[in-house]
């Protein structure tokens, strides 16, 4: 009879494999998505265990071709510990200082179209006009001192006091930066972040006058946004990754290799 895995180690071991999983998916669905750049931008994943680690894409490699067991295991230092690298530098300097300062497991960061066609615009706030931006209210931090690239640890330390205790930092002529404490929980802000900065452009390409929603609302929204419906098993995050996951288990199921 096969031995029931249920050591401390084995179940670690365990949360490593699906945390590969996970991070290798959202690396696919930002293909599907149009979030990507090819093997340009950085998702991270803080390795269970291992403090001070985190899982990165391999840089060279498509995110078409990014796997649950080729994804490389980084120190915040940059030092590859685990897997062939390399480690592309701006993640290390975004990254490390974002998950060192805000306790989140995961960072997204990408120069996706809607999100980062706003981030060109003088006034780039994420306006709340439509249901899918409410659930960002007062959780959006800005950063308007473009310096080119992030070759350096201070330029993410800069980065990292901005957000705060913000789970979204919209970054002037570059992109995104968006966090959470899964990769379900951050891919999913990812995915309405966009969604939210795309209804806006189209809104403002009319040149018609738009709608805001009402103050009252907004807090109304605020307070429903912690409602947990006692009738579901999961959370919201977690219904859609699955849902996302399954669509690759059927479509492109090496993603979990």
């Amino acid at each position: 009879m096969d031995s029931i895995q249920n050591t401390p180690q084995d179940m670690l071991e365990a949360q490593r494999r699906q945390a590969r999983i996970d991070l290798a998916a959202a690396h696919r669905l930002a293909v599907l998505d149009d979030y990507h750049e090819a093997i340009d931008n950085h998702f991270t994943l803080l390795v269970p265990g291992r403090p001070g680690r985190f899982y990165l894409n391999e840089f060279g490699l498509h995110w078409n071709e990014v796997t649950a067991s080729n994804l490389i295991e980084v120190a915040f230092d940059g030092t590859v510990v685990e897997g062939r690298g390399p480690a592309d530098r701006s993640a290390i300097c975004i990254h490390a200082p974002i998950h060192e300062a805000t306790g989140a497991a995961c960072v997204l960061h990408t120069h996706m179209p809607y999100c980062t066609a706003l981030s060109q615009l003088e006034d780039m706030t994420v306006e709340m006009t439509g249901q899918g931006a409410l659930q960002f209210e007062g959780r959006i931090a800005y950063d308007y001192d473009y310096n080119g690239f992030a070759h350096e640890h201070a330029e993410g330390e800069r980065m990292a006091a901005l957000m705060g205790d913000k789970v979204v930092l919209m970054m002037a002529n570059h992109g995104v930066v968006v966090i959470g404490d899964t990769v379900a929980q951050a891919y999913r802000r990812l995915y309405f972040l966009e969604r939210s900065c795309r209804t806006q452009l189209f809104s403002m390409w009319t040149g018609q006058r738009r709608r805001f929603v009402a103050p009252e609302v907004l807090e109304k929204m605020r307070e429903q946004a912690g409602w947990k419906d006692p009738t579901m098993a999961m959370g919201a995050s977690d219904y859609y990754f699955a849902a996302m996951k399954r669509m690759l288990d059927r479509t492109q199921p090496d993603y979990a290799d």
